[in-house]
Parts: C-alpha cells; sequence; structure tokens
C-alpha cells in the first residue's frame, strides 16, 4: 500500500496525477500548512516540512520529481518508464531544477541581469530555459520515447500550471504539448480528487 501525504493546493497535484496514471491503490493523507506539516510525526518523515511525499514498503521519498521517477521504476507495469534513459532523467532534472527555478524567481520579480548573473544564476534566464525546453519539444511530441511516460507528467505539469499562472509565457510549442497531455483521464480524475477535497475544506 502506498501512502500519499499531500495539501490539494500544493505541488502534490503533481504527485496526485502520477499516482492515478498508476492505477494502484493508495491511501491519501491531507496535511495543512503551518500546523499538520510541521507535526513531529510527519517531520519523521519529511524534516522539511512541506508536501507531497509518499511512503511505500517502509521507504519515504519526497520531492515530485523523485516521488514520479521511483513510482515509474516500482511499477514498471504501468509502461510510464522510458526506454530512452538519457532522455527521461535528462529532461525530469532540467525541469526540476533549472526549470521551476527560473519560473519561480521570475514569479517573485527577479531576473538575472547581465552575463555575470545569468552564470551564477546556473540556467541563464527564464527565456534560455524555455529556448531549450522550446527546441526539445518542437522535435519530439513526449519528453521520451516519442509517448506518454512519467516525465510528461512532471515537465508538463510544470509548463501547464506555468501557462496558466504567467509563470512561463506561452508559446505555440509549449500550447501544443499541453495540449496533448492535458485532457488524459488520469489527470482529469486527479483534478477532480483535489479539487473536491478544496470544496470540502472550503469555509
Amino acid at each position: 500500500m502506498l501512502t500519499f501525504y499531500t495539501n490539494p493546493m500544493s505541488r502534490g497535484r503533481i504527485a496526485r496525477w502520477m499516482l492515478e496514471e498508476l492505477g494502484q491503490p493508495y491511501r491519501t493523507q491531507v496535511l495543512e500548512y503551518y500546523t499538520t506539516m510541521k507535526a513531529p510525526d510527519y517531520l519523521a518523515l519529511n524534516p522539511m516540512g512541506k508536501v507531497p511525499a509518499i511512503v511505500h514498503d517502509g521507504k519515504v521519498v519526497t520531492e515530485v520529481a523523485a516521488i514520479c521517477t521511483y513510482l515509474a521504476m516500482t511499477f514498471p507495469e504501468a509502461g510510464l518508464m522510458a526506454e530512452d534513459k538519457a532522455a527521461f532523467f535528462r529532461w525530469m532534472f532540467f525541469a526540476a531544477g533549472p526549470l521551476e527555478q527560473a519560473a519561480v524567481n521570475a514569479s517573485f520579480g527577479w531576473h538575472p541581469s547581465g552575463p555575470q548573473e545569468k552564470r551564477r544564476a546556473g540556467y541563464g534566464d527564464l527565456a534560455d530555459v524555455l529556448g531549450a525546453l522550446t527546441g526539445h519539444l518542437a522535435a519530439h511530441d513526449f519528453v521520451a520515447d516519442g509517448r506518454f511516460t512519467a516525465a510528461d507528467v512532471y515537465v508538463g505539469s510544470q509548463i501547464g500550471w506555468g501557462m496558466q499562472n504567467g509563470g512561463i509565457p506561452a508559446n505555440a510549442v509549449l500550447q501544443a504539448y499541453w495540449a496533448r497531455i492535458r485532457d488524459r483521464p488520469a489527470r482529469q480524475s486527479a483534478e477532480a480528487l483535489d479539487n473536491a477535497l478544496i470544496r470540502e475544506n472550503q469555509p
């Protein structure tokens, strides 16, 4: 049995999509910011005091990219691990590092100015990051293998959320990629479950 620690207003929505793609039973434990996420029993699992996290067979996995990768490798029958491991890991970690860092920094209003700051940031700037990702997706319908994998859950979620909320400027390539994956039944199921949790907890 899998236990899934989350909050419907968090990156746990990405992990939920991955879990729904698996088709495996799992138990959801909803945690609240500043209270149950910081409680001693949860901090013993994740000292960062944030979600999501999963526990599977006594093993704790945190960080969404790690969760998606672990689940894809642990449940190969779901077909979510790519044969092209180079592309899978390259773009999974690209999204977990440069893409998320650049998008979050931009959402806070910080943009590297000039070559020296771009070098120190490690990712250049948001335009550099999106240029690299757009180039890959212009030549490939999916992140790896020419088909949907766990990398698309993670990379696609970053793109979809970013375009919807303003952190990632939309372009035709990214919009077309998101359109290819956003209506998957597992994503729709995950959205419905998390949206129901939000409604249940509204005052």
